[in-house]
């Protein structure tokens, strides 16, 4: 009896040694057990506490695998610091932490996206226009306001990739739009003008006092094809001419218009035209290369032209004509469409 009890005594005391050893290894495993704040945008400074962080030797988010970088002389056992990477991809996902004997773990996060708009389906709004503006992150936006103004603009619907959006009556001439989300407020690098202030050479007839000063066959106003409202203007280019469609006015005083912007729609290929006035450096219709446009072919293109490129109200002649030029055709007849011609302040 004495030997069993000897025998039972020593296997307790092994089974014991081999617990506290089990438990001493767990407490050392290294891992990742809070995150906060728990979601965020690129930048965000991130806490995450767990064990034995102060052996960790990278960092990245598993969606693209997205490195983060951080200062290891500011980890503890307990702590780490970092922020959210400025190309994180958004959505939910691992942040991926590796220490120096290559054990790796795990914790959740869900990086947030600014909004951010890649194209719009117009620049140029009256009241109550809608405009489509396309991009990433927009499913969860929340405000749309006129840069640095309170005015709400309304919210018509949204997707993850669109944001359909009403703009009201302003006193403003142009403005970049302020967009809020769930990542924070992010701001549109595209200007949106509001026609109603704007000075209106053509938009779906001829200012009053302004006429087709087109040469070669005269502009035609179509009610088919136009890029807004109900009509547009188009000359035919005819082969192997130097035509040019334009118009004419007796005078539009200069009342501080900062822009000349416009829409065309392009013709069968790519063509180069050239834009001048009575104040043009070469004179009218020259061919100079600061005013030179490539309108992109069978689509509607957007330009935005400074004033002072074009040379207007720089000399004492009354400046009644613009055109738009091209150097040929060749080989064939050629279409190009103009919509939305307005003076911008």
């Amino acid at each position: 009896m004495k030997n069993m009890k000897i025998k039972f005594l020593g296997l307790s005391v092994i089974l014991a040694v081999v617990a506290w050893s089990c438990s001493e290894d767990e407490s050392l495993t290294p891992s990742a057990q809070e995150v906060s704040p728990p979601q965020g945008a690129s930048n965000e400074l991130l806490t995450v506490t767990g064990k034995d962080l102060s052996n960790v030797m990278t960092i990245y988010f598993d969606k693209e695998n997205i490195p983060a970088t951080f200062n290891p002389n500011f980890n503890t056992g307990e702590a780490i610091l970092f922020r959210v990477p400025a190309d994180a991809v958004p959505g939910n996902q691992n942040i991926v932490f590796t220490n120096k004997d290559g054990t790796e773990f795990t914790i959740p996060f869900n990086v947030l996206g600014f909004a951010n708009i890649i194209s719009v389906s117009n620049y140029n709004f009256n009241a109550n226009d809608e405009i489509v503006l396309t991009g990433k992150n927009l499913d969860d936006v929340t405000s749309v306001v006129f840069t640095g103004t309170t005015t709400e603009i309304e919210i018509v619907s949204k997707t993850p990739t669109t944001l359909t959006v009403k703009f009201p009556a302003t006193t403003l001439t142009e403005s970049t739009l302020e967009i809020t989300n769930a990542a924070g407020l992010s701001r549109t690098t595209q200007s949106f003008v509001a026609m109603d202030n704007a000075f209106k050479i053509f938009t779906d007839n001829y200012a009053a006092g302004y006429q087709d000063a087109s040469w070669g066959s005269g502009g035609v106003i179509s009610t088919t094809e136009f890029k807004s409202g109900t009509a547009s203007v188009y000359k035919d280019y005819a082969a192997g001419n130097w035509h040019q469609l334009g118009f004419g006015w007796t005078n539009t005083p200069n009342d501080n218009y900062e822009y000349l912007s416009f829409w065309i729609k392009g013709a069968s290929v790519n063509y180069d035209l050239y834009i001048s006035t009575n104040a043009s450096a070469s004179g009218f219709a020259s061919f100079d290369a600061n005013t030179r446009i490539t309108v992109p072919a069978n689509v509607w293109t957007y330009f935005k032209i400074p004033v002072s490129t074009l040379g207007l109200w720089t000399t004492a002649t009354e400046w009644n004509q613009i055109g738009w030029r091209i150097q040929g055709p060749d080989g064939q007849d050629e279409r190009f469409y103009l919509d939305d011609v307005i003076l911008v302040k």
